[in-house]
């Protein structure tokens, strides 16, 4: 169309009254055309994996992924679809079932300058494997005296997924997290997994990376930037979803959806909670979450593991550590029953945070346990 109306202008035939009729016209087209083209995308969690991983695979051939079905299967969860057809079988194995057995040689080949990502088909199965996460990997720079370097990532779905029972439906995020030498991320949206699974790859020491199998599905929005392939998250920063002042409340992976939509009820109800995606459980991102509270002066903390010893646990201990004189309310802490994860459905259910619990922990912290029209 600008073609047309430049020739016509240029060779006398168009009037201005007429070009600035098809000006009219052709302005929506463009602004239409600009949106479009600016429009923020959306990507699965899958597939946002899939990506950083190739991207880093493309970028380094000291990359390597391996475990159980990540080749010819393309992953148990299709994370690794089409990276055997593209790198090949020394880059992308496929191992025996054996977890101890494959953990144990992707830390040699760390040891020797080497980056593997190593997938457990569930971070349930990282048990059979936890004396060379701990003890090979997670320590051997600090008792080499720097000298060792252990680039390794350790990846794989973690807590609970839908009726699999206790032995499929573990949060490990405390576990690790509790242990020197390790560094513990927990993707929530699309633009985290991209961001911090990049980093966790590039990073020169293990990293237990924990997905969530129920997220793989799901669909996030992703800026531009987040698809450049030199786009990485730092790790140890939490990232403010959603910025409140009359509630602090922490969550990580799926329990960030759970959080923001009792905020969304919340706010039908005069309470402004802020939601703090932790991403990184350690090195825990303190200097945020206090900050936080030290403004909304209320904490409630949320995740699907056990209530003891748990993230939650810690993450009050800072508060009240850092931050208790600006509490005006006792802490409230979410996180799944102190039970291995029943197999019914419904005990399951029980089991498991809901976004009513974090809803009327919120309401207690703000003395709103009881609805103000039953205390007219």
């Amino acid at each position: 169309m600008l073609s047309i109306v430049r020739r016509k202008v240029f060779d006398g035939s168009f009037t201005a009254a007429a070009l600035g009729q098809s000006l009219q016209r052709i302005r929506p087209a463009i602004a239409a055309a600009r949106s479009y083209s600016s429009a923020i995308k959306e990507m699965t969690v899958r597939d946002a994996l899939n990506s950083a991983l190739d991207e880093e695979m493309s970028a380094d051939p000291k990359v390597f992924l391996m475990g159980e079905e990540v080749g010819e299967y393309q992953g148990a969860y299709k994370i690794s679809k089409g990276l055997l057809e593209k790198y090949g079988p020394e880059r992308v194995l496929d191992t025996p079932i054996t977890e101890a057995g494959f953990t144990g040689i992707g830390v040699g080949a760390a040891y020797y300058g080497l980056r593997p990502v190593v997938e457990f088909m569930t971070f349930n199965f990282s048990m059979q494997a936890i004396d060379h996460i701990i003890n090979s990997a997670a320590k051997s720079n600090y008792m080499s005296a720097g000298q060792i370097s252990v680039p390794i990532v350790f990846r794989g779905p973690n807590g609970a997924a839908a009726g699999v029972g206790a032995q499929h439906s573990h949060c490990y995020a405390a576990w690790y997290a509790a242990c020197p030498g390790l560094k513990v991320l927990a993707p929530y949206s699309s633009e985290d997994a991209r961001g911090l699974l990049k980093a966790a790859i590039r990073d020169p020491d293990p990293v237990v990376f924990l997905e969530n199998e129920l997220l793989y599905g799901e669909s996030f929005p992703v800026s531009a930037e987040a698809l450049d392939s030199s786009f990485c998250l730092p790790i140890g920063k939490a990232k403010i979803e959603k910025e409140g002042k009359d509630v602090t409340i922490t969550a990580f992976s799926k329990m960030v959806g759970l959080a923001l939509k009792a905020a969304e009820i919340l706010a039908k109800e005069g309470i402004s909670a802020e939601i703090i995606n932790l991403r990184s459980i350690r090195p825990l991102d303190r200097a945020t979450i206090n900050a936080s509270v030290r403004k909304t002066n209320r904490l409630v903390t949320v995740e699907e593991g056990f209530p003891q010893h748990g993230v939650g646990a810690e993450i009050c201990t800072s508060v009240i550590e850092e931050s208790f004189g600006y509490l005006d309310a006792p802490v409230e802490r979410i996180a799944g029953a102190d039970v291995p994860m029943p197999y019914a459905a419904n005990l399951e259910r029980s089991a498991v945070p809901q976004i009513e619990d974090i809803v009327r922990a919120a309401k207690r912290a703000c003395y709103r346990a009881v609805p103000m029209a039953a205390t007219a």
